[in-house]
């Protein structure tokens, strides 16, 4: 089975190389993805489906990934959210980390980490 995804991310070419990454390195289907805080927040309101994991980068078109880690976190507790961004630093880490992040990852030196961690959950 499928590790299930919504994916939190304005970039169009990082969208476009994690899908396929997430697809063969750890067995995941992303459901849908959003560009900002809004849409992200609207996604989650009207999906009632299973979801195992959402994956937020931190700046976003419109809004911030912390305003969607915490609607996140708020209406679905068991669901895991995972920060990823270039904006890893240990300020931002303790921020995710109080506003209930399971993990945060650098996309710039930590993706094997990140990819570990998420076929890590489909094995569960």
């Amino acid at each position: 089975m499928p590790l299930l995804i919504f994916l939190v991310e304005d970039n169009a070419t990082i969208r476009d190389n994690l899908l396929p990454a997430l697809a063969e390195l750890a067995g995941a289907e992303v459901l849908a993805h959003a560009e900002t805080e809004v849409a992200a927040t609207e996604w989650l309101d009207s999906h009632v489906g299973a979801l195992d994991l959402v994956i937020i980068d931190l700046l976003l078109k419109n809004g911030s990934g912390f305003g969607v880690l915490r609607h996140f976190k708020a209406r679905r507790p068991d669901t895991a959210l995972v920060i990823l961004s270039n904006y890893a630093t240990p300020i931002m880490r303790e921020r995710a980390a109080a506003l209930g992040a399971t993990a945060v990852f650098d996309k710039s030196t930590e993706l094997e980490a990140f990819f570990e961690f998420c076929a890590g959950l489909n094995r569960r």
